[in-house]
C-alpha cells in the first residue's frame, strides 16, 4: 500500500510538471504569434496562484514577456496611429512594470547553496527604463479625466521604481520625481485617503510650484486621521509661508478661538494685518478676538473702519453692537457705581441701536442674535412700540 501510495505521488509530480510545462509552451507560442495573449496571462497567473509553482523562474519569466508583448502591440498601434484605447496603454504599462519586479523578486531568490545570481536585471532595468516616463503620462491623462485612482496608480509606481532594487543599477531620472509626489498628494485628497496622501508628501514639498498646496492637502490629512498636534504644525507652516492665504488663516483662526487660545489668535491675526493691512477678513477677524478678550473699544474702532468701507457686512454691525451692549452690562454690574454710571450706561444702550438694528436688516434670518440684544435696548431706551414688537417675535421663537 505505501509503494503505492509513493508511486502515485510520483505519477503526480510528473504529471504537474508536465501541465506545467505545457502551459509554459503554450503561452510561448501565443508570444511569438501575438495571440490570445490575455488568456496566455491568465495561465501563468493561475500557475503562481499554487506556491509550488512559486520557484520557478520560468513562470515569472514568460509571465514578465507576455505582458510585455501586450504593452508591445498597443504601443505599436499607436506608433503606427492606429485606432487604440489610450488609456489600455497606461494601464498595461503599469502592469509591465510590476511583473517585471515580480520576476526580480524571484531572481534574487538565493539558491541552495545561499548564492544569488542575478541573470534578468540589467536587461529588465534598462528595457523599462526607457517607458517609465509613461507612468507619469498615464496619471496626468487619468487626472484630467478625474479617475483619480488609477493616476494614483500610475504615479505610486513611477515613484516606487526608485526604491526597487530593479532599478539600482540604473540612474533613473528624478526631474518630474517631486512633480508625480504632489499628483499623489492632490489624488489621495481627492480620493479622501489620508494615508494615500501623505506617501510621499516629504518629496512632494520639495517642489516650490506646488509647495502651498502640498500644505493645504497634508493638513486635511491630518485632520481626517484626528492628529490635531499636525494638523495644527502644517497649517502654521503653511501660514508663516503663505501669510496672505485665506486656507490657512481661516483653519487657525477656527482652531484657536475654538481652543479659546485666545492669544495665539490674536498673534496669527496681528501677523496677517501686518502682511496685508488693508484686507477685511484679517480685520474682522480681530475684530471677533479683540470682542472675545473683552477689549470693546477696540472692537467697535476696527467694526467702524470697516463699515466705513462696506456698509453690507452683517457681522461686523454685530460685534460692534455686542460690544457697545458689553460695555454698558459691564457697569451694570457694578453695583456700587451703577447710579453715578447711569447717563453712560444709557449712552451706550443709544449706541448700542443703530448696528443692532442694521444687523437686523443685513441678517433677518439670525433672531437668536439680534432679538435678546433688541429686546434689552429697546426696554433700557424704553422705546413702547418696537418693545411690544420684538416681545412679540421672542414669544414666537419660544414656541
Amino acid at each position: 500500500m505505501c509503494r503505492f501510495l509513493c508511486l502515485f505521488m510520483v505519477m503526480l509530480i510528473s504529471f504537474q510538471g508536465f501541465a506545467q510545462k505545457k502551459e509554459i509552451s503554450e503561452a510561448r507560442s501565443s508570444i511569438k504569434s501575438r495571440s490570445n495573449l490575455e488568456q496566455a496571462e491568465a495561465s501563468m497567473r493561475d500557475l503562481l496562484k499554487d506556491e509550488a509553482n512559486r520557484g520557478n523562474i520560468k513562470i515569472y519569466q514568460t509571465l514578465a514577456d507576455v505582458v510585455r508583448e501586450q504593452y508591445e502591440v498597443v504601443n505599436e498601434k499607436l506608433y503606427l496611429k492606429e485606432q487604440f484605447d489610450t488609456a489600455s496603454l497606461f494601464i498595461i504599462a503599469r502592469k509591465m512594470f510590476l511583473t517585471y519586479q515580480c520576476l526580480d523578486s524571484a531572481d534574487m531568490r538565493p539558491d541552495k547553496k545561499g548564492r544569488v545570481k542575478l541573470n534578468f536585471r540589467k536587461k529588465n532595468s534598462e528595457f523599462l527604463e526607457r517607458y517609465r516616463r509613461n507612468l507619469y503620462n498615464g496619471g496626468m491623462f487619468f487626472i484630467k479625466k478625474h479617475d483619480y485612482g488609477q493616476a494614483y496608480s500610475m504615479m505610486d509606481v513611477y515613484l516606487d521604481c526608485e526604491r526597487q532594487p530593479l532599478f539600482e543599477e540604473v540612474e533613473l531620472d528624478g526631474a518630474l520625481s517631486s512633480s508625480a509626489a504632489f499628483w499623489t498628494v492632490f489624488c489621495g485628497h481627492k480620493l479622501c485617503r489620508p494615508d494615500s496622501t501623505l506617501k510621499y508628501s516629504d518629496l512632494a514639498l520639495t517642489n516650490k510650484k506646488y509647495r502651498r498646496r502640498t500644505l493645504a492637502y497634508v493638513a486635511g490629512a491630518y485632520l481626517q486621521k484626528g492628529d490635531t498636534l499636525n494638523y495644527v504644525k502644517t497649517l502654521r507652516q503653511g501660514f508663516e509661508e503663505n501669510k496672505t492665504s485665506r486656507f490657512f488663516f481661516t483653519r487657525l483662526m477656527d482652531y484657536y478661538n475654538n481652543a479659546n487660545s485666545l492669544d495665539s489668535a490674536m498673534n496669527i491675526v496681528n501677523t496677517a494685518v501686518a502682511a496685508d493691512k488693508d484686507n477685511i477678513l484679517f480685520l474682522f477677524a480681530k475684530s471677533n478676538v479683540l470682542l472675545n478678550l473683552g477689549d470693546y473699544t477696540g472692537c467697535i474702532e476696527i467694526s467702524d473702519s470697516l463699515i466705513a468701507r462696506n456698509d453690507t457686512l452683517a457681522d461686523v454691525y454685530l460685534n460692534a453692537g455686542v460690544s457697545y451692549l458689553n460695555l454698558a452690562l459691564s457697569l451694570e454690574k457694578d453695583l456700587k457705581s451703577r447710579k453715578q454710571n447711569a447717563k453712560k450706561i444709557l449712552e451706550y444702550y443709544k449706541k448700542a441701536l443703530p448696528y443692532m438694528e442694521r444687523y437686523r436688516v443685513l441678517a433677518p434670518d439670525a433672531k437668536e442674535q439680534w432679538a435678546p440684544s433688541l429686546y434689552n435696548i429697546y426696554l433700557k431706551l424704553n422705546m413702547g412700540k418696537k418693545f411690544a414688537e420684538i416681545s412679540d417675535v421672542l414669544r414666537k421663537m419660544r414656541k
